[in-house]
């Protein structure tokens, strides 16, 4: 099986490049090859019996559904693995946690002014909902390795957002737990391709107007955190996943 393993920005992949805290991805997979497509870098790398096809898209949602759809479509990959980083929206959720989606909504997509609800589009859907075998997969690594793993609709947009106003609308709006810039867009592809997909987040700031401190703060030890998990994912994957369940 070939799956993608994917963040946004480089600081959220390049945690991967550590297994504990010193090892090198590319290392432990002993040998990978760089292929330069579509103006990215994709790793191609092994995982015991898994092919792995690693990259970054780049920050927003035309970069991320360009990354996503060139794994699935150029690179053949059968599954996609998303992490990275968010801000909360949800008042209990602390920086350093994991939020697993449950589902994903685009908080910037707007043709109300035609009758239809936020987030929607003619002949798309507000949510889209993550594979489920992956989310199973995902409570029993969160279990084994002692995390509080989250779940609940994590809101994607274009705009990094520091306003408490557009905060709380958003919550309201789409009864969102967390917000970004990337995963409702690779959600589109996924669902559209009949891909199963994960998106798994850990919590780098609050969303607020402290948005850019925390953000710089955190970013690296939070994604650190996220890349370990989806190693674990990786493994279990690797050791019961079949494609036709």
């Amino acid at each position: 099986m070939r799956i993608a393993v994917m963040g946004a920005m480089v600081e959220e992949v390049d945690p991967f490049l550590s297994v504990g805290e010193h090892e090198p991805l590319l290392e432990y997979f002993k040998k990978h090859d760089d292929e330069v497509y579509a103006g990215n870098t994709y790793h191609l790398a092994k995982y015991k019996d898994l092919e792995i096809v690693l990259a970054y898209s780049k920050i927003g949602k035309v970069f991320s559904a360009l990354t996503a759809a060139t794994m699935l479509e150029h690179f053949g990959c059968e599954m996609l693995l998303f992490t990275g980083v968010a801000g909360a929206v949800d008042p209990e959720l602390k920086i350093g946690d994991l939020i697993a989606a449950t589902q994903l909504c685009q908080h910037d997509l707007d043709i109300t002014a035609f009758g239809h609800p936020h987030g929607y589009v003619p002949e798309g859907k507000v949510y889209i909902e993550p594979d489920r075998r992956l989310l199973h997969i995902a409570k029993e690594v969160a279990e084994e390795k002692g995390i509080d793993l989250k779940g609940g609709v994590i809101a994607t947009g274009d705009q990094f957002i520091a306003d408490p106003e557009r905060k709380a609308w958003i919550a309201q709006t789409f009864d969102a737990d967390a917000i970004e810039m990337e995963g409702a867009a690779v959600a589109v592809v996924c669902d559209a391709m009949n891909v199963p997909f994960f998106v798994l987040r850990a919590i780098s700031d609050a969303a607020d107007m402290e948005a850019t401190f925390d953000f710089d703060e955190f970013l690296k030890h939070s994604a650190k955190v996220s890349s370990s998990f989806i190693i674990a994912m990786l493994e279990k994957i690797n050791n019961g996943w079949k494609i036709s369940n």
